[in-house]
């Protein structure tokens, strides 16, 4: 177990459920953004997310949920997500425990290959639950979106006197649509399972104040960790292999180098391809004649 960063930020490279049991303090974390592996087989760098049964599965994913709640202070927030055939499991452990204030669907396009035989999965599930019901942080006026009713259609509420146009803002419901990250968009990185800046950022402005702490047992790209510091709250941010803790390091600025290896973000594919044609054109003169040395 190694620890990186500051008192603001910190970086622990580990086992999320050792590091939970003795890095992190009971009654300690104002909000937890958890999204552990789905089980599904999915490749992080070399190591396959499968377990050798789901019983294994699901009695590991009990464990750290119950230290997490451990970790929450009284007015504590957690957002979890699993995969869809693995949610039930959570969801009736977690209602036993905590309060689940939404259970909310996050929806995506998805226009690579699907499913030929049944209906294959555009959405991943995401519960909202607190410790408190009656003393809990939610910043609705953070996260207003549009309101087509009032602000496109301009329809007109007759029931109140005078009658007024609906708003033209409103809470998000709990069907959100965010772009899966893509391999062209600015923030992607090197990840099977990383999700938007957008999906964290309406989690957070919600759920936490400036100042608050949010954790994140499982952070892969560290995007938890990124959106935390930018909105003025701190952050932990706990992962177990090192290519991943390289990439949360460079995204926060916590370090230039890990192990001797500057830390760089890597140039796509597209990119080194611009690079190689730019070069190449300086070979020649403007009338196309070949540059000698």
């Amino acid at each position: 177990m190694q620890k990186f960063g500051t008192e603001y930020h910190t970086i622990i490279l580990g086992d999320a459920l050792q590091t939970l049991k003795t890095e992190v303090k009971n009654n300690s974390i104002d909000l937890i953004f958890a999204d552990p592996p789905y089980n599904i087989g999915k490749n992080f760098n070399g190591h396959k997310d499968k377990w050798s049964n789901d019983e294994s599965y699901v009695e590991w994913c009990y464990e750290w949920l119950s230290l997490c709640i451990d970790k929450l202070k009284p007015n504590g927030s957690f957002y979890v997500m699993t995969s869809t055939q693995f949610m039930p499991y959570f969801d009736l452990f977690l209602r036993n425990k905590l309060t689940i204030l939404s259970r909310i669907v996050w929806y995506y396009d998805s226009s690579g290959v699907q499913a030929k035989k049944f209906y294959g999965s555009m959405y991943e599930p995401i519960l909202f639950c607190v410790k408190d019901p009656n003393n809990y942080v939610f910043n609705s006026d953070a996260i207003l979106v549009e309101a087509k009713t009032g602000s496109k259609r301009k329809l007109i509420d007759y029931r109140k006197n005078p009658p007024q146009v609906y708003n033209s803002e409103k809470i998000p419901g709990n069907v959100w649509e965010f772009p899966r990250v893509r391999y062209r968009m600015e923030e992607y990185e090197n990840h099977p399972t990383q999700k938007p800046i957008s999906l964290l950022e309406r989690i957070i402005k919600a759920s936490s104040n400036e100042g608050a702490t949010i954790l994140d047992p499982f952070s892969g790209t560290f995007t938890t960790s990124f959106v935390a510091k930018s909105l003025d709250r701190k952050s932990i941010g706990i992962e177990l292999q090192d290519e991943y803790v390289k990439i949360g390091l460079r995204r926060l600025g916590l370090a230039t180098e890990f192990k001797g290896e500057t830390l760089q973000k890597p140039l796509k594919t597209y990119e080194t391809n611009k690079i190689q044609a730019s070069h190449s054109l300086t070979l020649f003169e403007p009338d196309g004649t070949y540059l000698h040395e």
